[in-house]
């Protein structure tokens, strides 16, 4: 890696994967659990094993943003009747009941797609080393006014506290709902690095929220070629490694477009990281392979494949999110 006078930069491309790993906690308070629980019953029961027997085979180093409250095997009631009862709670304008509300208080036999512990385990023992980060305790929206700074601390304390009984030391985070908010309350508690908001053309602040789903609809279906990054280091003195492109699903109307145009632009994003050594960051939900499961897998797959190739050529690295901020830490302060 080398340092210019604005950012860190690469001399070979980088392929880097986020998972966004939350059961059944990032949709509750919007469509409530039964919406999305069969797609969290698939993710528990078949698609974990299978993205990371793909990790292995193709000697993946993935980033899993972990929602803290999965860390647990259990939880219960505690003062007042509440569950969690130490920690502040975020005051969402749509949301107005306790935000624990539907948490069970009950146990990861009893409530599986509340708690996560047997799986956060699998991903400790795979055999290609897989990075551990953060994805808040409870998906309160960090970024959100209705997140004070004392829920934010609240919410990484327990995230912490969480991880390390489980001998888990986090540094990489991703924001629920990827609204960036609290980045000098990570710093404090010693994340190095997140995934920053896609600098795509249609999140400009002028667009409205239909007008910038239409045109990420348009991107896909068209393979438009998605953005690389360079790891930037922000004023709160974390780095931010922006996606690049999310793993489209395939439920709904999205079942419509053809597989081929997802493996397509992740192709050329790829292609684009290798030719501008910059990075090519893919990120999805595990729910996201939920529906059309065989279809999803082997798009990915294909998607591996190539990036493998690239990677025999030494024209590109696979790095955790970690990784790449180890590095570009070690680049900065080699010039300074």
């Amino acid at each position: 890696m080398l340092k210019t006078a604005n950012a860190i930069e690469l001399d070979r491309g980088v392929f880097t994967i986020s998972i966004d790993f939350e059961l059944i906690w990032g949709t509750r308070d919007l469509l409530g659990s039964s919406g999305f629980r069969e797609a969290c019953e698939r993710e528990r029961s078949i698609v974990i094993d299978r993205l990371l027997d793909l990790f292995v085979e193709f000697e993946v180093p993935a980033t899993w943003c972990v929602l803290g409250h999965l860390f647990l095997d259990q939880c219960s009631v505690e003062r007042g009747g509440k569950t969690h009862a130490d920690l502040v709670r975020p005051q969402h304008s749509w949301h107005l009941e306790d935000w624990f509300n539907d948490d069970p208080a009950s146990s990861e036999a009893e409530a599986p797609l509340f708690y996560g512990r047997s799986l956060v385990k699998k991903i400790q023992n795979c055999p290609v080393p897989q990075e551990i980060g953060c994805h808040s305790f409870s998906h309160a929206i960090f970024g959100d006014p209705g997140c004070s700074r004392e829920a934010a601390e609240s919410e990484l304390i327990a995230c912490i506290t969480a991880a390390r009984d489980l001998g888990i030391e986090m540094h990489s985070f991703a924001f629920p709902r990827n609204i960036v908010g609290h980045l000098d309350l990570l710093r404090e508690f010693g994340f190095i690095s997140y995934r920053g908001a896609e600098p795509q053309w249609y999140e400009r602040d002028s667009f409205t929220p239909t007008q910038k789903r239409i045109g990420h609809l348009w991107d896909v279906i068209t393979a438009a070629t998605p953005p690389v990054v360079l790891p930037d280091q922000t004023e709160s003195g974390l780095w931010n490694i922006p996606g690049s492109m999310i793993y489209f699903p395939m439920h709904g109307f999205r079942r419509y477009i053809p597989l081929s145009r997802r493996v397509k632009r992740a192709m050329k994003g790829l292609d684009s990281a290798v030719k501008q050594c910059r990075i090519f960051h893919l990120w999805f939900h595990p729910t996201n392979f939920a529906d059309s499961m065989d279809s999803m897998f082997e798009g990915l797959r294909r998607i591996l494949i190539f990036a493998r190739s690239l990677r025999e050529q030494d024209r590109l690295m696979f790095k955790s999110m970690g990784e790449i901020a180890s590095l570009s830490c070690k680049s900065a302060a080699a010039v300074t």
